[in-house]
């Protein structure tokens, strides 16, 4: 599905994001750049594959990200997939949240996303195609108590992504912008959570379960493949059916 592709993923060592990487590889990328802070989670998939590049990266440093994406070119010659997926959360009620809590949540959550498409976009639109998938979540389009900025950075993400897939094809150019918006799943962030919290989320999705990393690495997969040709401006909620 994604032969001869070059491909980025963002905050992909672990979770969801290192899921997203492997099933590009397995569906025949080019080359799959991984971007996170702690890439040695990444070893495993280096020795198994080699078109897979670990790249230790802080999206929320833009002469580093603009020095990523320039050696990508130089050794590429193309980016044909965007993949946003790094993010944090810092909960607390609105009344506890710090003012250090909101602005981290929004520089890595948005303004991260905002340095990695600014820089990438233009190299899609000038070979006129490529695919940009961002991650947001249930949160971002439904709220939820106690997530203010993550949700206000999730929304965010949504509205700049349907303004980016206006803007980027308004000269006709073949370049793709969606989100995908998770619902509750097992990664790293979830997995110590209490029982009870788990049997309540479960309990809540008409599905009966929590997703799977390769639930959402599924749906990356379609939306950064000329399967979802005609697909821009959306966002693909997976969620099991928690949201409806």
């Amino acid at each position: 599905m994604l032969n001869g592709k070059v491909c980025i993923v963002t905050g992909g060592a672990q979770g969801i994001g290192k899921c997203i990487a492997e099933t590009f590889l397995k569906n025949h990328a080019k080359a799959v750049y991984v971007c996170d802070m702690n890439i040695s989670e990444l070893s495993d998939m280096k020795a198994k594959y080699s078109n897979l590049y670990p790249v230790e990266l802080n999206v929320t440093d833009r002469n580093g990200v603009a020095q990523f994406v320039h050696g990508v070119m130089q050794e590429q010659g193309h980016i044909d997939v965007l993949i946003n997926n790094a993010g944090i959360t810092r909960d607390n009620l609105l009344d506890k949240m710090s003012e250090q809590e909101w602005d981290l949540v929004l520089d890595v959550n948005l303004k991260g996303i905002f340095n990695m498409t600014q820089l990438v976009a233009p190299i899609m639109v000038e070979q006129n195609a490529g695919s940009i998938v961002s991650m947001s979540s249930i949160v971002g389009t439904d709220g939820n108590i106690g997530q203010t900025n993550y949700a206000a950075s999730k929304g965010g993400l949504i509205a700049m992504s349907k303004s980016w897939a206006k803007e980027f094809a308004r000269k006709g150019a073949q370049v793709r912008v969606n989100c995908i918006a998770p619902g509750f799943v097992e990664t790293p962030m979830t997995v110590n959570l209490p029982e009870k919290v788990i049997s309540y989320m479960k309990g809540k999705t008409p599905l009966g379960r929590m997703g799977k990393p390769e639930d959402i690495a599924n749906g990356v997969l379609f939306l950064s493949s000329e399967q979802s040709a005609f697909i821009t401006g959306q966002v693909l909620k997976i969620d099991g059916g928690l949201v409806i």
